[in-house]
């Protein structure tokens, strides 16, 4: 039995160009928020850029433009007016009661599709903390309706002090925020001993390099993953479809094996609370050895994207980590097309693959390994009593060949620089 299908809620999709403000760039940042919107199950029924001078202190918008966007909404059935911009609550407050305007902003958004694909507890918790460190501040917006109903109930009574003055609205106010302060410590505090997991965890791992992959949301990040590692990450075409740090041992075939780290996706205008409350997952960033910077080079403003990414890495303290540029999707554009636009931006450490095709894969694996071993090839005399440096060299090198002497086992191997100490006075002069 076919069934109806399911009515996404509709939206108009606003934006506001100031002066300063470069048009085209705004038109793309309103495009993405559309892509946000589907993400997280709204359908976009219009989008709208207003030029002006300066924002609106009390509803961002001017009259004309709000009075001609409700008579489109009401014909729509659009119920929501979402900015590209940061709104106010108070803004937002006062869309609602002069226009009858339910209005969110861009973080709202952000903050719904997260919400959607948090799928560990760790991840859920995340998002949970930046929900209310959002809300915290807008309190007010959600209660004040009842002090207007009460208004004149408060001017008629008589004189008093304490919460005999103070009006309902204002009285859950403050129930409210304790309640969600006290949540929000809850929070910090579990997320602190994952923190201290997950350090606990690198630990262990220090035997092993670690590599994390960064980008730009649906760069491709995940299909690389997948390529690299035989994994089964999920691919979605779409903005977040993952927000689950997830880690892989990767043989470079030389050398010791490295840990590859698959994280979640940057966006422009990314909330800082948000980036603060995924502090544990990003964890896997900012204790890399190396990162590998995926960038979708099939879009048209994949240099934007280096730039938003980058601005991230800035805020968590990972932009002095070492970047090798992987130039993701080289499949949908022309090679010559390609060079130019990656010539043009100046950058050293790049290379350039298709993950979904695994073309110049082999090429990555050697160019990180090259990054982070320093390796050399090394011949050595091993005596028979020796058998555990056999073992050693099996594990944390490359054997290119092995021959038994009467004075011992006489091996031809690559090894990182940093691991020469343990054979040095094996090696052949």
């Amino acid at each position: 039995m076919l069934t109806d299908p399911i009515e996404l809620p509709k939206a108009i999709l606003v934006s506001v160009c100031l002066s300063k403000d470069n048009y085209e760039a705004k038109q793309y940042s309103l495009d993405e928020l559309e892509r946000l919107a589907d993400t997280a199950g709204i359908e976009t029924v219009n989008k709208i850029i207003q030029r002006r001078a300066k924002i609106d202190s009390s509803q961002y918008l001017g009259t004309g433009l709000l009075n001609d966007i409700k008579e489109e909404m009401d014909e729509s059935g659009a119920e929501l007016l979402v900015f590209d911009n940061s709104l106010s609550p108070n803004q937002a407050r006062n869309l609602q009661k002069s226009y009858d305007i339910d209005a969110i902003d861009r973080t709202e958004v952000i903050l719904q599709v997260f919400h959607d694909h948090a799928r560990t507890p760790e991840s859920r918790m995340q998002v949970r903390l930046a929900e209310l460190q959002y809300q915290l501040p807008r309190l007010k917006a959600l209660w004040s309706h009842l002090d207007r109903q009460r208004g004149s109930a408060r001017s008629a009574g008589s004189g008093g002090g304490g919460d005999a003055q103070r009006g309902t609205g204002e009285k859950q106010i403050e129930i409210d925020r304790r309640l969600i302060e006290k949540e929000i410590r809850s929070i910090k505090k579990k997320l602190a001993k994952v923190d201290i997991q997950m350090e606990i965890t690198g630990k262990k791992r220090l035997n092993r390099k670690k590599v994390c992959l960064v980008g730009y949301t649906n760069a491709g990040k995940s299909t690389l993953f997948n390529r690299l590692t035989d994994a089964k990450v999920l691919v979605e075409d779409k903005l977040f479809a993952t927000l689950d740090s997830t880690a892989r041992s990767l043989s470079l075939g030389k050398g010791k094996d490295i840990i590859l780290s698959d994280t979640v996706g940057f966006i422009s205008d990314l909330p800082h609370h948000l980036v603060a409350s995924f502090r544990a997952t990003l964890r896997e960033v900012v204790d890399a050895d190396l990162l590998l910077f995926v960038v979708d080079i099939s879009d048209p403003v994949w240099g934007h994207h280096i730039e938003a990414v980058q601005g991230v890495l800035r805020t968590i303290g990972a932009d002095g980590i070492s970047q090798l540029f992987v130039f993701n999707k080289t499949d949908r554009l022309s090679s010559q097309e390609q060079h130019n636009d990656i010539k043009a931006m100046n950058l050293e450490n790049t290379i350039e693959v298709s993950a979904k095709k695994g073309t110049h894969i082999d090429q990555l694996v050697r160019r990180i390994d090259d990054t982070l071993n320093d390796s050399r090839t090394v011949e050595m005399l091993i005596p028979f009593s020796e058998s555990k440096t056999i073992d050693w060299l099996h594990r944390f090198s490359e054997i290119r060949s092995k021959e038994y002497t009467d004075e011992g086992t006489l091996v031809c191997a690559v090894i990182n620089a940093e691991d020469m100490a343990a054979v040095k006075k094996f090696e052949l002069v």
